[in-house]
């Protein structure tokens, strides 16, 4: 599966499908979820995109040793934001709060990191918190469109 194909999220095609309560409300049933799907395929490239220039500024001033924790971190970082995603997609539907289970990656990660000599905590700890850069992107340029209005 290329990469592309994963950030093709399938939209509901069925009322069951989306959030309910939307068709009485007459706005179309998949509306909100098609704009979500939209905010994280978006929030997915935004975190690829400063993944791949931290990658390199870090291996420029650095090492590769070091750029390639922040890259471990950094897929981590990735795959936390693409469960997160799916968790926010099943609720209303089929779960009523968001589970704490994400976390243990980020717990197993580090745990992995103090263990083994080869990795470095602090890079990929680094690397983990880039997605949080990219919703801080995200909330200034919304902010910043929504006050130029």
């Amino acid at each position: 599966m290329s990469l592309s194909e994963d950030l093709i999220v399938p939209t509901p095609t069925t009322p069951q499908d989306a959030e309910p309560g939307l068709e009485e409300q007459g706005e179309p049933v998949d509306s909100s979820m098609e704009e979500f799907y939209r905010l994280y395929q978006e929030l997915i490239i935004i975190t690829l995109v400063l993944t791949t220039t931290i990658f390199v500024s870090v291996w420029i001033a650095y090492s590769l040793n070091i750029a390639l924790n922040y890259l471990l971190g950094a897929c981590s970082g990735v795959l936390y934001l693409r469960m997160l995603a799916k968790d926010v997609e099943r609720l209303g539907r089929e779960k009523q709060s968001l589970s704490k289970t994400r976390l243990a990656l980020l717990v197993a990660l580090i745990l992995l990191a103090s263990r083994w000599n080869q990795l470095q905590i602090l890079p990929i700890f680094l690397g983990f918190l880039t997605y949080k850069a990219t919703l801080i992107i995200y909330v200034v340029r919304v902010a910043v469109i929504s006050d130029s209005r």
